[in-house]
C-alpha cells in the first residue's frame, strides 16, 4: 500500500521512469491500469484522474503522443466499463452476497443513480470509486445495454480527453510542475467531493 501511495503522489516521476524502461510499451501499461481501474469492481484504488493528468503533462514535453493517449486510454475506459457491466450482470448478486464491496461505496453509487439516473455512468467518471462501482451496479440492475453503451462512450471520451488536456496545458507550468504531489492530492480531494456529499446526504436520510 505504501508503494501504491508513493506511485500516486509521484506519478509523474514514476511515469518518466516507466517510459525510460519500457519505451513504447508504456501505452500498453497505461491501457491496463485504466482498464483495470474501471473494469474490476475490486480495484477502485488504482490511479485514474492523476494518471491521466500526469500522462498529459508528459505528452506536452514530447515523451508521449497526446493523440495516441487519447485513443488508447479512451478505448481502455470504454472496455473497462463493458467488463464491469458484464460482471455485475452475470455475477453481481453473488459478489454482493459475499460482501466483497464496501457497503458505503454501494450506498454512494445507489444515491448517485437515484439523483442522476443513467447519466450516472457519465458523471461517475469524474469521481474515484464511483466510476468503478457505477458500471457494476448498472449491470446488477440490468440497465438497457444500448443506453449503457451510449453513456459509457460519452463518459469515457469526456473523462480521458479532459484530464489529458488539463495535464497537457497545465502540468508544465512551473508552479504546477514544482508542486506536483500537492496538485495530485488536490485532484484526488476535489474529485472525491461529489462522492462524499452523496454519502453524507444518504446518511442523513437514514432513519
Amino acid at each position: 500500500m505504501t508503494q501504491l501511495i508513493d506511485f500516486i503522489l509521484h506519478i509523474d516521476k514514476h511515469l518518466i521512469d516507466l517510459i525510460a524502461g519500457y519505451g513504447i510499451w508504456i501505452y500498453a501499461i497505461l491501457f491496463l491500469i485504466i482498464f483495470a481501474e474501471t473494469g474490476f469492481v475490486v480495484t477502485p484504488f488504482l490511479p485514474g484522474d492523476s494518471l491521466l493528468f500526469a500522462a498529459g503533462g508528459i505528452a506536452a514535453v514530447g515523451n508521449l503522443s497526446l493523440p495516441n493517449l487519447m485513443m488508447s486510454l479512451s478505448i481502455a475506459a470504454i472496455l473497462g466499463n463493458v467488463v464491469n457491466y458484464a460482471i455485475g450482470y452475470f455475477l453481481g448478486h453473488q459478489i454482493l452476497a459475499k460482501g466483497l464491496i464496501k457497503k458505503s461505496y454501494l450506498e454512494q453509487t445507489e444515491e448517485y443513480f437515484k439523483k442522476h439516473g443513467a447519466q450516472t455512468i457519465i458523471f461517475s467518471r469524474f469521481a474515484p470509486i464511483l466510476r468503478t462501482i457505477a458500471p457494476f451496479i448498472a449491470g446488477v440492475g440490468k440497465m438497457d445495454y444500448r443506453q449503457f453503451m451510449l453513456y459509457n462512450i460519452a463518459g469515457a471520451l469526456c473523462w480521458v480527453v479532459l484530464c489529458l488536456c488539463a495535464g497537457y496545458f497545465l502540468c508544465n507550468i512551473p508552479v504546477v510542475k514544482n508542486n506536483f504531489s500537492l496538485i495530485t492530492l488536490g485532484i484526488i480531494a476535489v474529485s472525491l467531493i461529489p462522492a462524499m456529499l452523496t454519502f453524507l446526504k444518504a446518511k442523513k436520510q437514514q432513519p
